[in-house]
């Protein structure tokens, strides 16, 4: 198994990587690092989960100077909670390079940070709305950026960002590096990518190896009527250390979170229409173990990584396969073994064949009685 060492980072990153208990690159840090650091373009497709936050930060923070006093980095990324995981990332990699970090996003007043660093960041980790308000009021200069990640790009065209990227990219100089990463490589994501970048280096992780190697998946055949029911008779029987709970609406989740509290299970909903205080705290809750059940929409919880995370129950059935794939690729993470429940009444049928089509395999059956 090949070392960080390897990679060309140095002691002070290495320490800091130490510090947290990393010692080996996942397979997308292996083989992403290297090409990063020598300043090359990189398309990445690798599913959440595999490290690849770690895959463009750590590059990054070699190649950047505190001897600049100008805006050399930017992490271009769709939802505010993904935003603050990699803000939270970079602050640990703080102690190898004493980097100003800013990261800025809807629900965040970041005018006294902006005024307290008097223009002197090196690294931007933002959302393409709050971003876009920023550069058009000149409170953000890109003009001498070195590298754009677009972090998450399939979730950013899925969300409606499309144009709001494109006039960031306006906004920043032709000659830089352009770091493309995303779970899926689709014809929009590549038709972006390469329309922005110069010879692009391809990094492509495997994606079954990843989500459905350690994964115990078992479908739970239900009815809509009885879906509550026998949710809670698997919660009693497995006791989750730490669980995540996939319902289709935010209105299924406020329900869910209502019924499942007042039976005295220990769950928080997460979701859109929370304050983004509400939601920082919910998240910051359940990373430290102090929430057994997170009950959530997909756009919620994507990019969620969250260690230990052992069950994931998919109350209302995924739309497509993809989804399925990203919601159970929360649990199973660095080789530890992870549970996967699925409810599905007679009516989600076609789904359910399309989804086991796709991932190629028969998902076990299970009636309760």
């Amino acid at each position: 198994m090949i070392k960080f060492k390897e990679l060309g980072l140095s002691d002070d990153i290495l320490s800091a990587l130490k510090a947290q208990r990393i010692s080996e690159p996942t397979p997308i840090q292996e083989e992403s690092i290297t090409l990063i650091k020598d300043g090359n373009d990189v398309i990445a497709e690798a599913q959440t989960g595999t490290g690849k936050t770690l895959a463009f930060l750590l590059p990054m923070f070699e190649n950047m100077s505190t001897d600049i006093d100008t805006i050399q980095g930017l992490i271009v990324t769709p939802t505010r909670e993904l935003a603050i995981q990699i803000t939270q990332e970079a602050m640990k990699l703080k102690e190898a390079k004493n980097l100003n970090i800013l990261s800025a996003y809807g629900g965040k007043d970041i005018g006294s940070q902006l005024k307290k660093l008097k223009g002197n960041i090196h690294l931007i980790i933002a959302t393409p709305g709050r971003l876009l308000d920023h550069l058009r009021r000149d409170s953000i200069n890109l003009d001498h950026l070195k590298t754009l990640v677009l972090d998450e790009a399939d979730q950013m065209l899925l969300m409606g960002f499309k144009n709001e990227v494109e006039a960031i990219i306006k906004h920043i100089p032709k000659k830089r590096q352009t770091l493309c990463f995303s779970a899926t490589m689709n014809s929009q994501v590549k038709k972006l990518a390469y329309k922005n970048m110069t010879d692009p280096k391809v990094v492509s992780i495997e994606k079954e190896e990843v989500t459905l190697k350690n994964i115990k998946q078992v479908l739970i055949e239900t009815t809509d009527r009885r879906k509550q029911e026998d949710l809670c008779k698997i919660l009693d029987e497995e006791n989750p250390f730490m669980a995540i709970i996939f319902c289709r609406t935010k209105r299924r989740v406020d329900k869910l979170e209502e019924e499942l509290y007042q039976k005295g299970y220990n769950c928080k909903k997460l979701h859109g229409d929370l304050t983004q205080s509400k939601r920082e705290r919910v998240m910051k809750a359940f990373k430290k173990t102090e929430i057994q059940y997170l009950i959530a929409t997909d756009v919620a919880a994507r990019g969620l990584d969250v260690n230990g995370v052992t069950h994931v129950f998919n109350y209302d059935i995924p739309e497509n396969d993809k989804i399925y794939i990203h919601r159970i690729g929360r649990t199973g993470r660095v080789g530890e073994q992870g549970y996967a429940y699925t409810f599905a009444a007679p009516k989600d049928k076609n789904t359910l064949d399309a989804i086991e089509k796709e991932i190629k395999m028969h998902i076990p059956r299970r009636t309760l009685v």
